[in-house]
């Protein structure tokens, strides 16, 4: 999304911190993360987000905050494309040598995409698929995969136990946007 566009700044921070440190917003800390256990977290995750979907209004999951915030709608669109993209990105960093991995601007696919007049209930359906399928691809990997690598457009180098722990924060960080908690206590390895 251009800046301003639909009020909405654009998100041009490098979130790679999170793998370092705990983020003050959620509070998770991803370092605490079994990367084994992230499938499971991926699942719990879209369960909270269908019950969120399912207990309010369309009215209310299409109202924002303020001007400068997602609504529970669009960032549950958000949350479903992320799960498909990095579903495409494990399977590339599973199958091919370091990967890497071209620009996405989440933004304009927002404006794109027109995630503010999606239909909820279709939403939801989508993102539990997507949160099951990548799931399952993370409960696939086993033994040496783990330290195979892939890389971001910037040039930012994961394994697919990083790209799994800077993964999860993701969900659970915009289900603290969206609800204001706290996330749950998280496997540790």
């Amino acid at each position: 999304m251009s800046a301003g566009a639909a009020g909405i700044v654009p998100d041009d921070k490098d979130w790679t911190w999170v793998l370092l440190r705990p983020c003050p917003e959620c509070g998770l800390d991803t370092r605490t993360v079994d990367p084994r256990a992230v499938g499971a977290l991926l699942r719990d995750n879209a369960a909270a987000w269908r019950e969120l979907l399912s207990d309010r209004s369309d009215e209310s999951l299409r109202a924002r905050p303020d001007p400068a915030t997602w609504s529970a709608l669009e960032y549950a669109c958000h949350v479903r494309d992320v799960f498909r993209l990095y579903d495409e990105r494990l399977r590339l960093m599973l199958t091919r040598d370091g990967p890497h991995y071209p620009n996405w601007d989440q933004d304009a696919t927002a404006v794109e995409a027109r995630y503010a007049e999606q239909n909820p209930a279709h939403v939801c359906a989508e993102l539990l698929e997507s949160a099951a399928a990548l799931a399952d691809s993370f409960d696939e990997v086993d033994g040496d995969a783990w330290e195979r690598t892939g890389y971001r457009s910037d040039g930012a180098a994961f394994t697919v136990a990083t790209f799994a722990r800077y993964l999860v924060h993701d969900p659970i960080h915009h289900l603290h946007d969206v609800r204001g908690d706290r996330p749950p206590a998280v496997p540790a390895g």
